[in-house]
This record gives C-alpha cells, structure tokens and sequence, in this order.
C-alpha cells in the first residue's frame, strides 16, 4: 500500500476536525422505507388520546408526549407539546438509515431523543457527510461512507464530519491551511471535495484511528482523487444513475411475491430469489459486499420484511410490496457491484512521496486549533423554540 506508515499518516479526526455523534431517535416508528406508512403512523397517534398515546408513541428519559421541544433547524413541524397535537404529520424527509439504506423519517423534534441540531443546520444540497464505520477484522466493506442525506444511528455507523461547516458549501471542514498547503505541495489547490474524495479512497484503520495517507506527488493526487470521486457518486447516489454494462445489469426475472420473506442467493445461477421471484444477473461481489461485517442486501432486505410486534406504530406498514423497493432493490444491487470493482484500484493506490502528520505540524497546520472542531455559529438562522418561541441561533 503506501510507503509511509499508518502511525506516520494524518488522522482522519484532524484532517476534517469538526465530528457530530449520530443522531439518536429513542423509538423506530418514525422511520419507515416508504413515507406513506409515516403519515398512517402519525395519524394513529394523533388519534389516539392520553394514555394510548404516550404508550404508541414510546416514552424515554428524554422524550415524552409533554415535552417541551423547540423546531428542529429548517424544518416546519409543530413545537407545541405532542400530548395535544392534532394536526397534520410533517412532510417525511429522506435520511440514511443504514449502510446504502436511504429511509424517510418524520423531521419533528418532538419524536428524537437526540436529533442533533447542528447537522440539521448545515444539511442542503451542497452537504456531504462523511460517516466513520466500525472496523471488523478481516472485513473487507468501506471504513467510510458519504452521504448526501442525513445519517441517523443505524447499524455500525459512528462519528458524522460534514464536508462544510456551513450551508450553501461554506467554509469547509477542514484543518485550517490544509488546502493551502497541499495547494503549495501539489502545485495547485484542490477543491474542499477533492480532499474528501482522497480521503474516502485512501482512508484506512490506525493506530491512533483512522489514517488518511496524503500524497505530494501531483500524478498520485490525480488518480486518488478521481477513484474517490467514482465512489462518492456511488455512494451519494443522486444525479446520473448508475449502470452496470449490457448483459450485466440485474432485471427482474420472476416478479417478487407481495410478502417476500428472507431472501437466498445462488452463487452458481447469480440470482437472488425471493420466494418465488427471481433477480439476476446479481454478482457475487454485491451479494457478499459488507459495512461493519454484516452484508448490505441481507440488512436492507430485513429493514423491509421483519415482522414487527403487532400492536405497535411499527406495525403499521405496507400491506404488499411496493414497486419502488424492487427499483431500489436493483440500483443497490448495481452500485454495491461497481463499488466492489474499484477495490482493485484502491488497494494499488501507492502514495508515493507523502505528507507526514509530522510534515503538518512543521508547516503550522497542526495542531488543529479547538475553534475548528467545534460548530460554526449560524448567526442569521431563526429557529421556532418550544410552545412557538423563537430563537436566535
């Protein structure tokens, strides 16, 4: 791999200073894989009166209905106390629930133990957010994904750095004179999201946590930065969608039954059956892919067909299966192959002459001063406080 060592390496945890603990929910009912289940949900509760309720709606240390909660950050729920809410639910807004698992979530605060404010107040289209993952031994899944939704705590997922510090992609989350200096070194000066495409391609387990090796060698830099620019558009999944090249794409060959159950997958045949249905061609590569050592397509498929306990807001839920999953379904089966094809290329990713943590400090970019792993102020950004209050943020 590199030539200099993962203790010689930058950390990840300088490089992008700024870390976010995942947002915690406390109950999983406002979450769903469809955004339709959400508003019957919603609907069930707000029907439901005084004990019911609180009972439906699952009390915590941090969050009953008579709590008293303010807006979370560019969303327009209600802030009166849930205990007497009786209006509509909040539109439902797309969240990464798992690794490759994008769900819909109810954004009211009123329903999250933990939602974290501040990831709310820099999530837009221009965000990235980087999720740190659990390393696994011999696990061969990426040790960082990036999303464009917001991440919630699901699976194995741990610390969340934005790209940006504020909305509308400004002030990156970045050691401060790190562009600078990697300008200097490389002979000219990367984009904020050139450094997180290296990152995502070049990051591996340390010592002291992840390493993120850097190069000076301008022809390294280049082929790094395009091999993580590849994987954050598989990753992010928005704009173009991603094909695999004719005769390899998966399709439909036996339609899914309405109530598939676990599904089995044929090494020999490359299909994945469920039940009675049947989609091929599915490459190995995507049926064994792994984040945190669990397999991708096994967990998506259980966040869709576990049974849930009946009598709870969980259980509310589509009755048969829904169209847009299997499209889901086939996209997840394409970006986990072409994710898969690239590890080739990052395995062979030689750094070359590289930028030392000790190279860092001579050039005064670390120590990472406290200021810059700590939120921006978003001075301008009025937010509705409990009981229809406003605050300054």
């Amino acid at each position: 791999m590199p030539s200099v060592t993962h203790d010689d390496a930058p950390l990840l945890a300088d490089l992008m200073p700024w870390s976010v603990a995942p947002p915690r929910l406390g109950r999983g009912w406002p979450t769903a894989p469809d955004a339709a289940s959400l508003k019957a949900r919603w609907d069930a509760l707000v029907k439901a009166e005084g004990p019911d309720r609180e009972a439906l709606f699952g009390p915590t240390r941090s969050r009953t209905t008579h709590s008293a909660v303010g807006q979370l950050p560019g969303q327009s729920s209600g802030t009166a106390r849930l205990a007497r809410e009786s209006g509509p639910c909040p539109e439902p807004v797309r969240v990464l629930h798992g690794p490759f698992d994008e769900q819909w979530l109810i954004p009211d605060h009123r329903l999250i133990d933990a939602a974290r404010p501040e990831l709310w107040r820099v999530a837009d289209e221009r965000q990235m957010f980087a999720v740190e993952q659990t390393v696994v031994p011999d696990a061969s899944g990426p040790v960082l994904l990036v999303a464009s939704a917001l991440p919630l705590s699901a699976g194995r997922g741990g610390r969340i750095r934005p790209l940006y510090r504020r909305p509308g992609g400004l002030e990156p989350n970045l050691a401060p004179g790190l562009l600078d200096h990697l300008g200097t070194r490389l002979g000219h000066s990367p984009e904020p999201v050139d450094v997180l495409a290296w990152t995502v391609a070049a990051a591996r387990p340390g010592r002291d946590g992840y390493a993120v090796p850097l190069t000076a060698d301008p022809e390294v830099w280049a082929y790094g930065v395009e091999l993580g620019r590849r994987m954050l558009w598989l990753m992010r999944r928005d704009g173009e969608r991603p094909k695999l090249p004719g005769g390899r794409r998966p399709y439909v060959r036996a339609p899914l039954p309405a109530r598939p159950l676990a599904p089995h997958y044929d090494r020999d045949e490359e299909a994945l059956h469920l039940d009675e249905g049947r989609i091929s061609p599915v490459p190995p590569q995507a049926w064994d892919f792994e984040v945190g050592g669990v397999r991708v397509l096994e967990e998506w498929f259980a966040a869709r067909t576990e049974p849930p306990e009946p009598g709870i807001l969980e259980a509310i839920r589509p009755s048969t299966w829904p169209q847009t999953w299997t499209s889901e379904l086939l996209e997840l089966v394409t970006v986990l192959a072409l994710l898969a094809e690239l590890r080739p290329q990052q395995a062979e990713l030689t750094i070359g002459s590289p930028i030392t943590r000790a190279e860092l400090h001579k050039a005064g970019v670390l120590p990472v001063p406290d200021a810059a792993r700590r939120p921006a102020s978003v001075l301008d950004h009025h937010e509705e406080g409990p009981e229809g209050q406003f605050a300054l943020i």
